[in-house]
Order: structure tokens, then sequence, then C-alpha cells
């Protein structure tokens, strides 16, 4: 596994999503995220089958989040009770051009950058909502992290995932980035791979239950 591909992409997520700094680890990082459906997240940069079976048996707090470069297939037989599979996605990275980013007749974009994180929102011509993304940019020349990218099913087959993308990757060349990573659903991934993205790894998500006893309360 590309341990700087990780690297980047852990700590451009935490940007990007207002979570605690990411801290090192033997086996790669935790970040508190502070979310009720996702407490922490354990990144293990090369998991292997006894350091999952410790953690999935020592951490039992609900809400926290183990992510690992591995097929599902792999992972699932080495978790302990107690502990789900989130939906598959992948680690996928490209260098960064700039390109036309024009709108459909009948959309417009807007773009706005805070903290270190650059917005895209294309609203459709009665201001409903199309599609969005944005990209987390931790210092100047660092590799861009590209997240949440969505398409609203209504607006989707029109080239707006596209568009959202180009308009995200000349933002970050223009903050002096050459790079990106992200991750990827499996639905995403062909978006991505025709506008360049190569996949890294597959990049699995073990998720802790909530007792049933708690969910009722």
């Amino acid at each position: 596994m590309d341990a700087e591909a990780v690297r980047s992409w852990v700590e451009g997520w935490a940007v990007s999503r207002g979570a605690a700094p990411p801290v090192s680890e033997p086996w790669g990082f935790t970040v508190d995220v502070g979310l009720s459906g996702q407490v922490t997240r354990h990144v293990l940069t090369d998991a292997d089958e006894s350091l999952v079976r410790e953690l999935t048996e020592t951490v039992t707090v609900p809400d926290t989040w183990l992510k690992l470069f591995l097929p599902p297939r792999t992972v699932a037989s080495w978790a302990a009770p107690g502990w789900r599979l989130d939906d598959d996605g992948f680690l996928m990275s490209a260098l960064l051009r700039t390109d036309d980013a024009v709108a459909p007749d009948g959309y417009r974009v807007r773009t706005w950058a805070r903290g270190g994180v650059t917005r895209v929102l294309v609203l459709a011509e009665d201001g409903a909502f199309a599609a969005r993304g944005q990209v987390a940019m931790p210092g100047p020349g660092c590799t861009a992290v590209f997240d949440q990218v969505e398409t609203s099913p209504a607006h989707r087959r029109k080239g707006l995932g596209s568009l959202v993308m180009r308009t995200l990757e000349n933002a970050a060349v223009a903050s002096g980035s050459s790079s990106a990573v992200l991750a990827a659903t499996v639905e995403g991934r062909a978006l991505y791979a025709s506008l360049g993205w190569r996949t890294h790894s597959p990049l699995t998500s073990l998720v802790r239950d909530v007792p049933p006893q708690r969910r009722e309360m």
C-alpha cells in the first residue's frame, strides 16, 4: 500500500470534514470525528489478520470505524462479533491539470473557499440542488483530497459529476496542488476512472455496531 497516498488522504479528509487532526499510530492513524454515527475512525495502513482481530476484539465503543486497504471478503472473516461491513470503496489518485469546466444549459455553478476547503455547488435553473463536491488542501503544494462528490438522482447523466470534478481540479491547481487522492464508492469509481484517476486499492470499512438496547433508547 502507498503509505504517502494514505497519509495524504487521512490528513485531507480530516480537514474536509472538520475532524480532529490525525494521530499517528504504530499501525496507521486515529481520527476523532465526533459524529453520532462515526465517533472515531482508525485507518490501518498495513492491516493483517492479527491486527484486525486484536482491534475488533478490544475496541468496543459503538460507531467506531476501521478503514482498511484490503478486499471486504478478506476482512469480513477476521472481524470479531459486533462489527459489520459498510459500503465497499476504493482509494484513487490522479495528477492534476486544468481543464474547461462549463455548466450545461439550465445549470449554474457556485464555488467558495473556507478553512482550507473549496466547495462547488451546481444548481438547476429553478434553484434546486443538482450536484456538489469539495476539495481540501491541508497546505500549499500538498496533495489535494477530493470529497463528498454527489449528483442528485434527478440530474444524473448530464455531465454534472464531470463538471464538479473539473471545477475542483482547477481550484486545487490554482492553490498549488499537482496531485490528488479520494475515496471512491463503487458507483463513483467509473466516473473518476473516465477522468484519468487510477485505483490504488480497495477501501473497506468495518463499523462497530450500536447494541440493540442502546439503539432503542
